[in-house]
Protein backbone atom coordinates (compact mmCIF):
# COMPACT_ATOMS: atom_id res chain seq x y z
CA UNK A 1 0.00 0.00 0.00
CA UNK A 2 1.28 3.21 -0.98
CA UNK A 3 -0.11 6.92 0.03
CA UNK A 4 1.04 10.02 -1.92
CA UNK A 5 0.98 13.33 -0.22
CA UNK A 6 0.35 16.77 -2.00
CA UNK A 7 2.84 18.95 -1.29
CA UNK A 8 3.01 23.02 -2.61
CA UNK A 9 6.02 24.49 -2.39
CA UNK A 10 6.26 28.59 -2.17
CA UNK A 11 7.90 28.46 -5.62
CA UNK A 12 6.93 26.08 -8.10
CA UNK A 13 4.53 25.98 -11.27
CA UNK A 14 3.01 22.79 -9.89
CA UNK A 15 2.34 20.94 -6.72
CA UNK A 16 5.13 17.88 -5.67
CA UNK A 17 3.93 14.45 -5.43
CA UNK A 18 5.89 12.51 -2.72
CA UNK A 19 5.02 8.51 -2.53
CA UNK A 20 5.63 6.89 0.92
CA UNK A 21 5.19 3.13 1.18
CA UNK A 22 2.76 2.26 4.42
CA UNK A 23 4.67 -0.43 5.99
CA UNK A 24 2.79 -2.54 8.46
CA UNK A 25 3.50 -2.40 12.40
CA UNK A 26 7.14 -4.08 13.56
CA UNK A 27 6.71 -7.30 15.51
CA UNK A 28 6.97 -6.02 19.37
CA UNK A 29 10.11 -6.12 21.02
CA UNK A 30 10.68 -7.55 24.16
CA UNK A 31 12.25 -8.33 27.27
CA UNK A 32 15.22 -11.45 27.06
CA UNK A 33 17.42 -12.41 29.42
CA UNK A 34 19.36 -9.16 29.78
CA UNK A 35 17.47 -6.29 28.92
CA UNK A 36 15.57 -5.31 25.61
CA UNK A 37 18.09 -6.00 22.40
CA UNK A 38 17.95 -5.30 18.59
CA UNK A 39 19.29 -4.09 15.78
CA UNK A 40 19.33 -0.45 16.18
CA UNK A 41 17.19 1.59 14.31
CA UNK A 42 15.51 -1.35 13.09
CA UNK A 43 13.99 -3.30 15.73
CA UNK A 44 15.05 -1.64 18.15
CA UNK A 45 13.72 2.06 17.05
CA UNK A 46 13.58 5.57 18.65
CA UNK A 47 9.91 5.07 19.61
CA UNK A 48 10.62 1.15 21.24
CA UNK A 49 13.36 3.37 23.49
CA UNK A 50 10.46 6.53 23.66
CA UNK A 51 7.65 3.74 24.74
CA UNK A 52 10.21 2.12 27.47
CA UNK A 53 10.82 5.59 28.97
CA UNK A 54 7.16 6.75 29.13
CA UNK A 55 6.81 2.64 30.55
CA UNK A 56 9.92 3.27 33.73
CA UNK A 57 8.79 6.86 34.33
CA UNK A 58 4.96 5.62 34.99
CA UNK A 59 6.35 2.29 36.66
CA UNK A 60 9.28 3.06 38.70
CA UNK A 61 9.59 6.55 40.25
CA UNK A 62 8.50 7.44 43.95
CA UNK A 63 7.06 11.20 44.16
CA UNK A 64 10.42 13.36 43.37
CA UNK A 65 12.63 10.49 42.21
CA UNK A 66 14.74 10.78 38.99
CA UNK A 67 15.66 8.21 36.72
CA UNK A 68 19.45 7.69 35.38
CA UNK A 69 20.42 7.63 31.86
CA UNK A 70 23.64 5.92 30.14
CA UNK A 71 24.83 4.61 27.45
CA UNK A 72 28.15 3.00 25.74
CA UNK A 73 29.80 4.02 22.86
CA UNK A 74 27.67 3.23 19.81
CA UNK A 75 26.64 5.63 17.29
CA UNK A 76 23.30 5.00 17.67
CA UNK A 77 23.16 5.44 21.55
CA UNK A 78 22.87 9.32 21.67
CA UNK A 79 19.67 8.43 19.06
CA UNK A 80 18.22 6.18 21.32
CA UNK A 81 19.19 7.84 24.53
CA UNK A 82 17.50 11.17 23.59
CA UNK A 83 14.18 9.30 22.73
CA UNK A 84 14.15 7.47 26.01
CA UNK A 85 14.83 11.04 27.96
CA UNK A 86 12.13 12.28 26.20
CA UNK A 87 9.79 9.73 26.94
CA UNK A 88 10.59 10.04 30.70
CA UNK A 89 10.82 13.61 30.76
CA UNK A 90 7.28 13.74 28.78
CA UNK A 91 5.57 11.56 32.02
CA UNK A 92 7.05 14.44 34.59
CA UNK A 93 10.17 12.69 36.02
CA UNK A 94 13.09 14.13 35.80
CA UNK A 95 16.50 12.41 34.32
CA UNK A 96 19.71 12.37 35.28
CA UNK A 97 21.69 11.42 31.91
CA UNK A 98 25.52 10.72 32.62
CA UNK A 99 26.51 9.59 28.78
CA UNK A 100 29.05 7.09 28.18
CA UNK A 101 29.59 5.74 31.59
CA UNK A 102 29.61 1.20 32.19
CA UNK A 103 26.96 -0.51 33.16
CA UNK A 104 28.22 -0.66 36.89
CA UNK A 105 28.02 3.13 37.23
CA UNK A 106 24.30 3.65 36.20
CA UNK A 107 23.78 0.88 38.11
CA UNK A 108 26.07 2.68 41.16
CA UNK A 109 24.12 5.79 40.63
CA UNK A 110 20.35 4.18 39.90
CA UNK A 111 20.91 3.32 43.69
CA UNK A 112 21.31 6.56 44.96
CA UNK A 113 19.19 8.67 47.30
CA UNK A 114 18.08 10.92 44.47
CA UNK A 115 17.63 8.32 42.61
CA UNK A 116 14.50 5.78 41.64
CA UNK A 117 15.97 3.50 38.77
CA UNK A 118 17.95 3.60 35.52
CA UNK A 119 18.64 2.43 32.30
CA UNK A 120 21.57 1.17 30.17
CA UNK A 121 21.55 2.09 26.28
CA UNK A 122 24.05 -0.94 25.48
CA UNK A 123 23.93 -4.33 23.58
CA UNK A 124 26.86 -5.01 25.97
CA UNK A 125 29.36 -7.77 23.80
CA UNK A 126 27.10 -7.64 20.68
CA UNK A 127 28.47 -5.84 17.75
CA UNK A 128 28.08 -2.12 17.37
CA UNK A 129 24.77 -2.22 14.78
CA UNK A 130 22.95 -3.81 17.84
CA UNK A 131 21.99 -1.39 20.34
CA UNK A 132 20.01 -2.61 23.72
CA UNK A 133 17.89 -0.63 27.30
CA UNK A 134 18.65 -2.58 30.29
CA UNK A 135 16.58 -1.30 32.95
CA UNK A 136 17.80 -1.24 36.63
CA UNK A 137 15.10 -0.38 40.14
CA UNK A 138 16.17 2.21 43.00
CA UNK A 139 18.73 -0.82 44.77
CA UNK A 140 20.65 -1.00 41.55
CA UNK A 141 19.35 -4.00 40.61
CA UNK A 142 17.88 -5.40 37.08
CA UNK A 143 14.30 -5.91 37.29
CA UNK A 144 12.93 -9.56 37.78
CA UNK A 145 11.14 -10.37 34.87
CA UNK A 146 7.54 -9.89 36.38
CA UNK A 147 8.10 -5.79 36.39
CA UNK A 148 9.57 -6.24 33.14
CA UNK A 149 6.53 -7.60 32.15
CA UNK A 150 4.54 -5.32 33.44
CA UNK A 151 6.87 -2.59 31.25
CA UNK A 152 5.72 -4.64 28.18
CA UNK A 153 2.21 -4.25 28.79
CA UNK A 154 2.61 -0.65 29.53
CA UNK A 155 4.89 0.21 26.37
CA UNK A 156 1.79 -1.21 24.47
CA UNK A 157 -0.79 1.66 26.10
CA UNK A 158 1.55 4.67 26.19
CA UNK A 159 -0.43 6.74 23.92
CA UNK A 160 -3.41 6.55 26.34
CA UNK A 161 -1.23 7.46 29.15
CA UNK A 162 -2.02 11.24 30.21
CA UNK A 163 1.01 13.42 30.26
CA UNK A 164 1.61 16.56 31.78
CA UNK A 165 0.92 20.83 30.53
CA UNK A 166 4.53 22.35 30.17
CA UNK A 167 4.92 23.16 33.88
CA UNK A 168 4.71 19.69 35.34
CA UNK A 169 7.55 18.01 32.68
CA UNK A 170 10.24 16.63 33.56
CA UNK A 171 13.99 18.18 33.63
CA UNK A 172 17.10 16.96 32.22
CA UNK A 173 20.41 17.01 34.50
CA UNK A 174 24.05 16.43 33.85
CA UNK A 175 25.50 13.75 35.64
CA UNK A 176 29.16 14.68 35.83
CA UNK A 177 29.34 14.46 39.23
CA UNK A 178 27.63 11.43 39.71
CA UNK A 179 29.85 9.25 37.23
CA UNK A 180 32.73 11.13 38.95
CA UNK A 181 31.45 9.33 42.35
CA UNK A 182 31.97 5.89 40.62
CA UNK A 183 35.00 6.46 39.25
CA UNK A 184 36.23 7.72 43.07
CA UNK A 185 34.80 4.53 44.30
CA UNK A 186 36.71 2.70 41.84
CA UNK A 187 39.54 4.32 42.93
CA UNK A 188 39.54 3.92 46.36
CA UNK A 189 39.41 -0.03 45.41
CA UNK A 190 42.68 0.27 43.89
CA UNK A 191 44.37 2.30 46.33
CA UNK A 192 44.21 -0.64 49.10
CA UNK A 193 47.19 -2.56 47.41
CA UNK A 194 50.18 -1.82 45.10
CA UNK A 195 51.39 -3.51 42.12
CA UNK A 196 54.11 -3.36 39.91
CA UNK A 197 52.75 -5.78 37.02
CA UNK A 198 52.44 -4.78 33.69
CA UNK A 199 49.48 -5.57 32.15
CA UNK A 200 47.62 -4.81 28.67
CA UNK A 201 44.59 -3.78 28.70
CA UNK A 202 41.40 -3.92 25.90
CA UNK A 203 38.55 -1.89 26.41
CA UNK A 204 36.34 -2.92 23.72
CA UNK A 205 36.29 0.45 22.58
CA UNK A 206 33.61 0.34 24.78
CA UNK A 207 32.19 2.31 28.05
CA UNK A 208 35.41 2.13 30.39
CA UNK A 209 37.88 3.05 27.46
CA UNK A 210 38.43 6.66 29.49
CA UNK A 211 37.97 4.92 32.94
CA UNK A 212 39.38 1.81 33.03
CA UNK A 213 43.15 2.76 32.11
CA UNK A 214 42.99 5.61 35.30
CA UNK A 215 41.59 3.16 37.80
CA UNK A 216 43.81 0.46 37.18
CA UNK A 217 47.02 2.20 36.69
CA UNK A 218 46.59 3.56 40.40
CA UNK A 219 47.18 0.21 41.85
CA UNK A 220 50.59 1.25 40.56
CA UNK A 221 50.57 -0.92 37.89
CA UNK A 222 52.03 -0.38 34.11
CA UNK A 223 48.96 -0.23 32.00
CA UNK A 224 49.71 -0.61 28.34
CA UNK A 225 45.99 -0.22 26.88
CA UNK A 226 44.89 -1.17 23.48
CA UNK A 227 41.15 -0.54 21.73
CA UNK A 228 40.72 2.39 24.17
CA UNK A 229 39.62 4.59 20.88
CA UNK A 230 35.97 4.28 20.31
CA UNK A 231 34.72 6.21 17.27
CA UNK A 232 30.94 4.68 17.51
CA UNK A 233 31.35 1.48 14.83
CA UNK A 234 34.64 0.07 16.65
CA UNK A 235 32.97 -1.27 19.86
CA UNK A 236 33.89 -4.99 20.50
CA UNK A 237 35.11 -4.88 16.41
CA UNK A 238 37.73 -7.85 16.84
CA UNK A 239 38.46 -6.64 20.49
CA UNK A 240 37.34 -7.25 24.27
CA UNK A 241 35.51 -9.89 26.27
CA UNK A 242 34.43 -11.91 23.36
CA UNK A 243 37.17 -11.61 21.13
CA UNK A 244 40.48 -11.70 23.23
CA UNK A 245 42.96 -13.24 20.23
CA UNK A 246 44.51 -9.36 19.76
CA UNK A 247 44.69 -8.88 23.34
CA UNK A 248 46.76 -12.74 23.82
CA UNK A 249 49.22 -11.49 20.79
CA UNK A 250 49.81 -8.19 22.67
CA UNK A 251 50.87 -10.12 25.89
CA UNK A 252 53.00 -12.47 24.34
CA UNK A 253 54.70 -9.71 22.18
CA UNK A 254 55.06 -7.18 25.02
CA UNK A 255 55.97 -9.53 27.71
CA UNK A 256 53.42 -8.22 29.63
CA UNK A 257 52.38 -10.45 33.22
CA UNK A 258 48.71 -10.24 32.21
CA UNK A 259 46.28 -8.94 30.28
CA UNK A 260 42.74 -7.88 30.59
CA UNK A 261 39.83 -7.47 28.12
CA UNK A 262 36.69 -5.46 29.24
CA UNK A 263 33.37 -5.85 26.97
CA UNK A 264 31.27 -3.21 25.32
CA UNK A 265 29.82 -2.17 28.55
CA UNK A 266 32.32 -3.45 31.14
CA UNK A 267 30.07 -6.03 32.75
CA UNK A 268 32.86 -8.55 31.68
CA UNK A 269 36.14 -9.08 32.12
CA UNK A 270 38.30 -11.93 30.66
CA UNK A 271 42.19 -12.90 31.42
CA UNK A 272 44.83 -13.74 29.79
CA UNK A 273 48.07 -14.79 31.57
CA UNK A 274 51.55 -13.77 31.02
CA UNK A 275 52.08 -16.73 28.46
CA UNK A 276 49.11 -15.82 26.64
CA UNK A 277 46.37 -17.92 27.16
CA UNK A 278 43.17 -16.86 27.71
CA UNK A 279 41.92 -18.23 31.49
CA UNK A 280 38.52 -20.10 31.35
CA UNK A 281 36.07 -18.11 32.71
CA UNK A 282 35.21 -20.13 35.73
CA UNK A 283 38.89 -20.84 36.40
CA UNK A 284 39.12 -17.08 36.98
CA UNK A 285 35.58 -16.99 39.27
CA UNK A 286 37.48 -20.43 41.37
CA UNK A 287 40.74 -18.62 42.09
CA UNK A 288 39.15 -15.80 43.26
CA UNK A 289 37.04 -17.79 45.58
CA UNK A 290 39.31 -20.09 46.71
CA UNK A 291 41.67 -16.63 47.78
CA UNK A 292 38.49 -15.70 49.36
CA UNK A 293 38.14 -18.86 51.40
CA UNK A 294 41.61 -19.05 52.69
CA UNK A 295 41.60 -15.90 54.01
CA UNK A 296 38.41 -16.72 55.83
CA UNK A 297 36.59 -13.53 53.63
CA UNK A 298 34.23 -15.94 51.13
CA UNK A 299 30.53 -14.76 52.84
CA UNK A 300 28.87 -18.32 53.91
CA UNK A 301 31.74 -19.93 52.52
CA UNK A 302 30.05 -20.39 48.90
CA UNK A 303 30.63 -19.35 45.41
CA UNK A 304 27.64 -18.83 43.10
CA UNK A 305 27.83 -19.63 39.85
CA UNK A 306 25.12 -21.02 36.88
CA UNK A 307 24.00 -24.25 35.44
CA UNK A 308 26.82 -23.92 32.82
CA UNK A 309 29.60 -23.47 35.52
CA UNK A 310 32.12 -26.28 35.25
CA UNK A 311 32.03 -28.97 38.13
CA UNK A 312 35.38 -28.69 38.62
CA UNK A 313 34.50 -25.65 40.91
CA UNK A 314 32.45 -27.76 43.57
CA UNK A 315 35.67 -29.93 43.56
CA UNK A 316 37.75 -27.15 43.92
CA UNK A 317 36.37 -25.68 46.99
CA UNK A 318 34.75 -28.62 48.42
CA UNK A 319 38.08 -29.97 49.01
CA UNK A 320 38.53 -26.89 51.31
CA UNK A 321 35.02 -27.34 53.05
CA UNK A 322 33.23 -24.73 50.79
CA UNK A 323 30.73 -25.06 48.43
CA UNK A 324 29.03 -23.84 45.31
CA UNK A 325 24.97 -22.95 44.34
CA UNK A 326 23.59 -23.18 41.37
CA UNK A 327 21.01 -20.64 39.37
CA UNK A 328 19.76 -20.63 35.98
CA UNK A 329 22.08 -18.82 33.34
CA UNK A 330 22.13 -14.97 34.07
CA UNK A 331 23.67 -12.45 36.62
CA UNK A 332 20.10 -11.55 37.88
CA UNK A 333 19.72 -15.13 38.86
CA UNK A 334 23.47 -15.17 40.23
CA UNK A 335 22.60 -12.21 42.49
CA UNK A 336 19.40 -13.88 43.59
CA UNK A 337 21.27 -16.97 44.61
CA UNK A 338 23.71 -14.38 46.24
CA UNK A 339 21.01 -12.84 48.05
CA UNK A 340 19.69 -15.86 49.11
CA UNK A 341 22.95 -17.76 50.42
CA UNK A 342 24.43 -14.52 51.81
CA UNK A 343 27.59 -15.11 49.43
CA UNK A 344 29.75 -12.52 48.32
CA UNK A 345 30.64 -13.63 44.91
CA UNK A 346 29.43 -15.21 42.19
CA UNK A 347 29.49 -15.09 38.55
CA UNK A 348 29.51 -16.61 34.74
CA UNK A 349 31.82 -18.31 32.98
CA UNK A 350 31.64 -15.64 30.31
CA UNK A 351 33.32 -13.07 32.37
CA UNK A 352 30.05 -11.82 34.40
CA UNK A 353 31.98 -11.19 38.19
CA UNK A 354 29.62 -9.97 40.52
CA UNK A 355 31.74 -8.67 44.21
CA UNK A 356 28.83 -8.26 46.29
CA UNK A 357 31.00 -5.85 48.42
CA UNK A 358 31.50 -3.43 45.78
CA UNK A 359 28.63 -3.27 43.14
CA UNK A 360 25.33 -5.02 42.98
CA UNK A 361 26.00 -6.20 39.07
CA UNK A 362 28.63 -7.33 36.83
CA UNK A 363 31.44 -4.99 36.99
CA UNK A 364 35.17 -5.67 35.09
CA UNK A 365 36.83 -2.96 36.21
CA UNK A 366 36.22 -4.31 39.79
CA UNK A 367 37.16 -7.87 38.69
CA UNK A 368 40.20 -6.58 37.34
CA UNK A 369 40.81 -5.18 40.50
CA UNK A 370 40.24 -7.90 42.39
CA UNK A 371 42.67 -10.54 39.83
CA UNK A 372 45.21 -7.94 40.42
CA UNK A 373 45.44 -7.77 44.51
CA UNK A 374 45.04 -11.41 44.52
CA UNK A 375 48.60 -11.14 42.40
CA UNK A 376 49.94 -8.69 44.01
CA UNK A 377 49.26 -10.89 47.45
CA UNK A 378 50.37 -14.17 46.58
CA UNK A 379 53.50 -13.30 44.14
CA UNK A 380 52.13 -15.97 41.63
CA UNK A 381 51.73 -15.40 38.35
CA UNK A 382 48.56 -16.27 36.37
CA UNK A 383 48.98 -19.37 35.26
CA UNK A 384 49.93 -20.63 38.51
CA UNK A 385 46.84 -19.12 40.36
CA UNK A 386 44.31 -20.67 37.46
CA UNK A 387 46.24 -24.15 37.49
CA UNK A 388 44.79 -24.47 41.28
CA UNK A 389 41.26 -24.24 40.21
CA UNK A 390 41.41 -27.69 38.07
CA UNK A 391 38.32 -28.17 35.26
CA UNK A 392 36.51 -31.09 34.20
CA UNK A 393 36.26 -32.28 30.22
CA UNK A 394 33.99 -29.22 29.05
CA UNK A 395 32.84 -28.60 25.29
CA UNK A 396 30.39 -25.67 24.29
CA UNK A 397 28.82 -24.79 20.99
CA UNK A 398 26.49 -22.08 19.88
CA UNK A 399 24.47 -22.49 16.58
CA UNK A 400 22.74 -19.89 14.95
CA UNK A 401 18.75 -21.10 14.07
CA UNK A 402 16.10 -18.68 13.06
CA UNK A 403 13.60 -19.62 16.09
CA UNK A 404 15.33 -20.19 19.14
CA UNK A 405 12.98 -21.63 21.29
CA UNK A 406 11.49 -23.96 19.01
CA UNK A 407 15.03 -25.17 18.39
CA UNK A 408 16.18 -25.51 22.41
CA UNK A 409 12.58 -27.75 22.62
CA UNK A 410 13.06 -29.77 19.76
CA UNK A 411 11.62 -33.36 20.62
CA UNK A 412 14.27 -34.95 18.58
CA UNK A 413 17.32 -33.46 19.99
CA UNK A 414 15.66 -34.17 23.52
CA UNK A 415 16.21 -38.07 22.70
CA UNK A 416 19.44 -37.84 21.53
CA UNK A 417 20.41 -35.58 24.90
CA UNK A 418 18.69 -38.28 26.98
CA UNK A 419 21.21 -40.75 25.07
CA UNK A 420 24.04 -38.86 25.30
CA UNK A 421 24.01 -38.41 29.05
CA UNK A 422 23.60 -42.58 29.56
CA UNK A 423 26.65 -42.75 27.34
CA UNK A 424 28.44 -40.33 30.20
CA UNK A 425 26.75 -41.38 33.15
CA UNK A 426 26.14 -39.92 36.11
CA UNK A 427 28.51 -37.31 36.58
CA UNK A 428 28.10 -35.55 33.35
CA UNK A 429 25.88 -32.53 32.81
CA UNK A 430 24.46 -31.32 29.80
CA UNK A 431 22.31 -28.32 28.92
CA UNK A 432 21.07 -26.80 26.07
CA UNK A 433 19.03 -23.49 26.22
CA UNK A 434 18.20 -20.32 24.19
CA UNK A 435 20.52 -17.44 24.07
CA UNK A 436 18.39 -14.24 25.81
CA UNK A 437 20.04 -12.06 23.86
CA UNK A 438 21.11 -13.67 20.00
CA UNK A 439 19.16 -16.23 17.65
CA UNK A 440 21.53 -18.81 18.83
CA UNK A 441 20.87 -22.24 20.95
CA UNK A 442 23.65 -22.76 23.75
CA UNK A 443 24.93 -26.48 24.13
CA UNK A 444 27.03 -27.18 27.00
CA UNK A 445 28.35 -30.82 27.77
CA UNK A 446 30.33 -31.91 30.85
CA UNK A 447 31.59 -35.32 31.26
CA UNK A 448 35.06 -37.37 32.61
CA UNK A 449 36.43 -37.97 29.01
CA UNK A 450 37.35 -35.40 26.48
CA UNK A 451 37.15 -37.04 23.16
CA UNK A 452 33.41 -38.02 24.12
CA UNK A 453 32.35 -34.82 25.48
CA UNK A 454 33.47 -33.27 21.99
CA UNK A 455 32.09 -35.89 20.06
CA UNK A 456 28.75 -35.49 21.54
CA UNK A 457 29.00 -31.75 21.94
CA UNK A 458 29.75 -31.65 17.97
CA UNK A 459 26.39 -34.34 17.30
CA UNK A 460 24.27 -32.72 18.86
CA UNK A 461 25.36 -29.39 17.64
CA UNK A 462 24.96 -30.67 13.91
CA UNK A 463 21.60 -31.83 14.69
CA UNK A 464 20.57 -28.49 15.59
CA UNK A 465 21.60 -27.47 12.24
CA UNK A 466 20.17 -30.15 10.29
CA UNK A 467 16.58 -30.05 11.51
CA UNK A 468 16.86 -25.76 11.77
CA UNK A 469 18.79 -24.72 8.94
CA UNK A 470 19.60 -20.86 8.71
CA UNK A 471 16.95 -19.27 6.08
Amino acid sequence: MTVSFRLTPRVAERPLVVSVPVLPDPAPIGFGTDGIRGRANHELTPMVAFRLGRAVAVCLPRSGGRIAVAQDTRRSGDMLTAALVAGITSMGVDVTRLGVAPTAALALVAAGWRHEGGVMVSASHNPAHDNGLKVFDGAGLKLDPIREQELEALMRHVETMPGPGNHGLGIEHGGADEVARYREHRLQIAGRFRSDLRVVLDGANGAASAFAPVILAATGATILPMAVEPNGSNINEACGATAPTALADRVRATGADLGIALDGDADRCVVVDERGFVIDGDALLGALALDRLARGRLAARTLVVTDASNGGLEDALGRLGGSVVRTPVGDRWVWEGMEHSGASIGGERSGHVIVRDHASTGDGIVTALEVLELLARSGRPMSAVAAAVPLRPQQERSIHVPDREAAARDVDLGREIASAREQLGASSRILVRPSGTEPLVRIMVEGPDRDRVTAIADGLADLVRQRHPQR
